[in-house]
């Protein structure tokens, strides 16, 4: 009887250790590495977007005399841009869609090739091959659908109008309410297509290694996945992590009711 009872308690220790080892750490903090460091320094990446195949670009052009330059604009529409919803306000200047080719038809100047340029590479082409008419034009290029999609554990999913061309992954998890409890810091997914095909970079929000990364500022159209941690997939599992630990101990309960009832046997005995 007492070899029984032996067994028993070994059995309650194996249960309780084995609970206590399904409790999953998690690192909340960002950039642990330099959570000691009072000051430092890191190299500024390149921001600069380049335009591509079925971006909306906003374009005008003035000058002192508006007359010179009203026929490198186009005209009133509205809604003013593709994604406008009709409805009764001011008119404003239509966009330009760069084309499967990259080209965009331009007024007076015919079909451009802008693929592959920056907003700013555009705007000093533009405002060259202008000034050969008119004098000192100022033009103004700005890319209008500027979209990112920011998915997963975040308190906010989903799509992300960007009304700026220097916008960081800090800023979209930002913008999307930052990171749940539950998200994976250490194991950020980043989705990009580059010339027709979709490449896919992790980063590690842990890490002051991202303030330097090629992928820290971020490009129309990417997708940033912020996956579960393993105590949200713990959860998923058992449907909630409580359920899990009030199933043990009411094993731990039942087993001690077993072991109380052997002992009351074997004293009667």
């Amino acid at each position: 009887m007492r070899k029984i009872i032996t067994n028993i308690s070994l059995l309650l220790l194996s249960i309780v250790a084995v609970s206590s080892c399904s409790s999953y750490k998690t690192s909340l903090p960002y950039f642990e590495d330099i959570r000691d460091s009072i000051s430092g320094e890191f190299n500024q990446g390149d921001y600069g977007i380049k335009i591509i195949p079925d971006d909306e670009l906003l374009i005008t052009v003035t000058s002192m005399v508006p007359e010179a330059t009203a026929m490198y604009n186009l005209s009133l529409s509205n809604p003013a841009t593709r994604d406008g919803v009709l409805k009764s306000t001011q008119p404003q200047q239509q966009t330009y869609i760069v084309d499967v080719n990259g080209d965009i038809q331009f007024p007076v100047l015919g079909k451009l090739r802008v693929a592959g340029m920056s907003t700013q590479e555009l705007t000093q082409e533009l405002t060259s091959r202008i000034s050969k008419d008119v004098d000192n034009p100022v033009v103004r290029v700005q890319l209008v659908n500027f979209r990112i999609n920011v998915l997963g554990e975040v308190k906010h999913p989903g799509a992300i109008s960007v009304n700026k061309e220097r916008y960081s992954i800090l800023d979209a998890l930002a913008d999307a309410g930052d990171l749940t409890e539950y998200g994976e810091r250490s194991n950020v997914l980043l989705i990009r297509e580059i010339d027709g095909k979709r490449i896919f970079q992790r980063m590690n929000l842990n890490s002051s290694t991202l303030l330097t990364s090629p992928y820290f500022y971020l490009q129309q159209n990417d997708v940033v996945y912020v996956e579960p941690n393993e105590i949200r997939r713990e959860n998923a599992k058992y449907n909630q992590n409580n359920s899990y630990k009030i199933s043990v101990v009411s094993t731990i309960v039942s087993a001690c009711s077993v072991i109380a009832s052997l002992v009351i046997a074997l004293l009667v005995k």
